[in-house]
């Protein structure tokens, strides 16, 4: 068991990266092409699809909540009354 401890704190140690350099190549260039591109779009929805899901269920989420807050509202400022 304090072998299995050891081996922990070594591995624990250990930095994170890989042993394989992995290069990577820059990318900044083309998504600065593509965020400056005049297209008509918005710069919250020139990242593509995932952007426009992002959104749409972002917005689908505001209006949920606003509808539900003045739900509550409503009901908290007119309460049922006893029979």
């Amino acid at each position: 068991m304090y072998r299995q401890l050891l081996g922990l704190r070594q591995l624990s140690r250990r930095s994170v990266t890989s042993s394989a350099n992995r290069q990577m190549e820059n990318s900044v260039k083309e998504k600065q092409k593509l965020f400056q591109e005049e297209n008509g779009l918005p710069v919250h929805l020139k990242g593509g699809t995932g952007d426009a899901l992002l959104y749409r269920a972002t917005m689908a989420l505001t209006v949920f909540g606003a509808s539900y807050v003045v739900f509550e509202l409503f009901s908290a400022a007119m309460p049922k009354k006893p029979h």
